[in-house]
């Protein structure tokens, strides 16, 4: 990107818009892939966004993703002009995600400050000899090719005018030395340059992006401007800058007629004369390119609001192609909803972070300011400090409502992604699988979504290879030929549940029993108190495997133990559950969100503790006779028929201070992953909204800790990990 007018903001639409345009050219690659057919909307959505992606990527001057959009765009557009029959549809679809693949892998090389440095010649060479085949199969079939008229016709890039009372008009010639390479993207510098600062503007020769063949023109016969402005010669120059290659830049003011009619006067020499009411009729071609356009009616140019300027977008310098002989079905892109209707600013994700990081902050001024240690144990009445510090907890609560809602994401393009995963691998397994995904709109939080993405596409992927059965096995089965994985998102008990299910065969149980016995993971238990969970749990320990030959996608035993590690820094849980001959059920929970959650504050003498809320099932005073004591000293309780292993947080921690006697303290039953236990603690102190902090990095990773938060009288206190806490239990015991 070697021009200065390449602006920081439009790299940013640029990258923007033309991810967005990938997903949606993925979405409708899967939904042909689906229904086997190439859909006549289908068809045309596109070739619209590859020619949009061609265009965009031209201004940016990013000549390979320029290349390679060219090269697709020219399949589908003899796809949809000779509509042939018999088209390898799975063939089409790869060569759309191979593409897809190709542009997204230069998007990120330029989003990370780097060169899109990508070659597209073995991409490009692939399109073109599946264009030839195509090509051969329409002549086969004895059709005519279409001729390509993509660049023709009378369209322009027309810039909407500002109302102005006092106008001046001009025509501006642009001159460039003969050797100058890429003349039609520097006179769109000129254009670019005096957007949104002129009433009104056209331009000869027009196709500037679109039509590569205009640099020749316009080195030839100049690049020739038509503006209306209030503003004198001088200004305009200054307006229009220089450019690289420019020799001469010639502004001649002229009439209202000469503006209206592209310089050519009254039209009493015979040059074609545009009216500014009327659609003009379709004049024959003259060797001057500027014989052969028009200036577009009055009409066109209202159709944008003068009084409301709108940001630049890279899609609107781009032309759409289109041909009047060819009625085409306007396809709807379901992944993504219109914005019509809604105004969208777009903020940089650290300065969402610093927001959410103030409103913690904020939250632990307000609990100091309320709590404040100097008003405890003072008999006053204080009516309106209450009242004023119950109308700040209110504000602080609704701006953290907010800010929390707008780090809140939708799953559905990191689900939609999983259609990718499926496509590529089910095709080299050559399996035949669909994917049903569910619930997608459920939102979680921006951070959270980063972490999952990887585990997620581990676990479906993991599906598709050791899930779904072959075509051969699933043919002596009584279940349908094609294999279904559904993904499904949903909240429940405030965490949102992520499921991952296939109809496959299911987890085989003997042979991961028998793997951990030889790999000696199963101790001094017996085998027959396992319980299946408990064996399909091994799974995810690091280096097992039950699979014979390591493949591209699994056998090494590693992944599981990744995934479920992945899962856990974000407080999350992984239930595995598995029916022989019908499938297997991964169940990822994990919360909301990561940066302010409520807890309960516990004492256990001097020291305090914060444990999550939704970590824990009850509250619960016992007597001494409740107690139950083992032979080796492992303590449980009894409530209500149901026996709870007893934690002694200040045993866990070796606290010197704290309750010996049941009687004196409580117990909170906590719960993970099936897995419960009653924790004995001195005190509750109460429940709040805490800010979650991470532990100073130079403290060393503390089992049973996830982090720490500042109480309301200025305090610390330090964040337990539940999980972490009764996975240690379940090994000891």
């Amino acid at each position: 990107m070697a021009e200065s007018y390449i602006t920081e903001s439009m790299l940013d639409m640029f990258l923007y818009e033309s991810s967005q345009n990938l997903e949606t050219l993925e979405n409708l690659a899967m939904e042909c892939d689906k229904s086997g057919e190439l859909s006549e909307a289908g068809v045309n959505e596109i070739f619209r966004i590859m020619h949009t992606l061609k265009g965009s990527s031209g201004i940016m001057m990013y000549n390979d993703i320029t290349t390679c959009a060219h090269s697709l765009e020219d399949v589908f557009y003899y796809i949809r002009e000779s509509k042939p029959d018999n088209i390898p549809v799975s063939d089409v679809v790869a060569l759309v995600f191979d593409s897809c693949e190709f542009i997204s892998s230069e998007l990120d090389k330029i989003r990370d400050g780097g060169q899109p440095d990508g070659s597209s010649e073995s991409l490009v060479a692939k399109n073109k000899a599946f264009l030839e085949r195509l090509k051969k199969q329409i002549t086969d079939g004895g059709d005519a090719l279409p001729k390509d008229t993509r660049t023709k016709g009378p369209e322009v890039f027309y810039i909407a005018p500002a109302v102005s009372g006092n106008a001046n008009y001009f025509h501006v010639t642009i001159k460039y030395r003969s050797d100058t390479e890429m003349a039609n993207v520097r006179a769109y510098t000129a254009v670019f340059s005096l957007k949104n600062r002129v009433d009104d503007m056209y331009y000869i020769p027009e196709e500037l992006i679109t039509d590569e063949s205009v640099a020749e023109v316009i080195i030839n016969e100049g690049f020739h401007l038509y503006i209306k402005a209030s503003v004198d010669e001088e200004e305009l120059m200054r307006m229009i800058g220089q450019s690289s290659g420019v020799v001469n830049i010639d502004v001649e003011r002229i009439s209202a007629e000469e503006y209206a009619n592209g310089g050519q006067g009254t039209g009493d020499k015979g040059d074609v004369v545009i009216s500014l009411d009327e659609e003009p009729a379709e004049q024959p071609k003259k060797k001057s390119t500027r014989k052969s356009k028009k200036k577009p009616a009055e009409s066109e140019v209202l159709l944008a609001p003068p009084a409301e300027e709108k940001p630049v977008s890279v899609s609107d310098m781009v032309k759409k192609a289109e041909d009047k002989n060819v009625k085409e079905e306007k396809a709807v892109q379901k992944p993504l909803p219109s914005a019509s209707k809604q105004t969208f600013i777009s903020v940089n994700v650290s300065k969402m972070d610093e927001i959410m990081d103030l409103v913690g902050e904020l939250v632990i001024a307000e609990s100091v300011v309320v709590n404040n240690p100097d008003l405890q144990g003072i008999n006053l009445e204080l009516p309106n400090f209450q009242k004023a510090s119950a109308q700040l907890r209110k504000i602080i609560g609704d701006l953290q409502e907010v800010v929390m809602g707008m780090r809140m994401l939708p799953l559905a393009p990191t689900f939609q992604k999983m259609n990718r995963i499926v496509f590529d691998v089910s095709r080299k397994l050559g399996k035949d699988i669909d994917l049903d995904i569910i619930g997608e709109n459920t939102e979680v939080d921006k951070n959270i979504i980063e972490h999952i993405s990887d585990p997620l596409m581990h676990l479906v992927r993991n599906s598709v290879d050791h899930g779904i059965e072959t075509r051969e096995e699933r043919a002596k089965t009584t279940k349908p030929q094609r294999g279904k994985i559904t993904l499904e998102a949903k909240n429940e008990g405030g965490k949102v549940w992520i499921i991952v299910k296939d109809d496959g065969g299911g987890l085989n149980r003997d042979k991961i029993l028998a793997k951990a016995k030889a790999n000696g993971l199963l101790g001094n238990r017996n085998e027959k108190d396992l319980t299946d969970k408990e064996i399909y749990n091994f799974i995810t320990l690091p280096g097992f495997s039950t699979k014979e030959q390591v493949t591209e996608y699994s056998g090494r035993g590693v992944g599981m133990d990744v995934v479920v590690q992945s899962i856990q820094d974000v407080g999350g849980s992984l239930e595995i559950d598995s029916v022989p001959g019908e499938g297997s059920t991964m169940t990822i929970k994990i919360p909301l969100t990561l940066a302010i959650v409520k807890g309960v504050i516990l004492k256990i003498g001097s020291s305090s503790y914060v444990m999550p809320t939704g970590d824990i099932s009850e509250f619960v005073c016992i007597e001494k006779k409740d107690l139950l004591v083992e032979p080796e000293g492992n303590e449980s309780i009894m409530i209500r028929g149901e026996c709870y292993p007893v934690i002694r947080l200040k045993e866990y921690y070796h606290l010197s201070e704290g309750f010996d006697d049941v009687e004196q303290g409580t117990f909170i039953i906590a719960e993970y992953e099936g897995t419960k236990a009653a924790f004995f603690v001195d005190d509750l102190i109460s429940e709040q909204e805490i800010v979650v902090k991470p532990l100073p990095p130079y403290i060393k990773k503390i089992k049973g800790l996830s982090g720490c938060t500042q109480l309301g009288d200025g305090s610390i206190s330090l964040i337990l990990d539940v999980g972490n806490i009764l996975k240690g239990l379940e090994l000891t015991r």
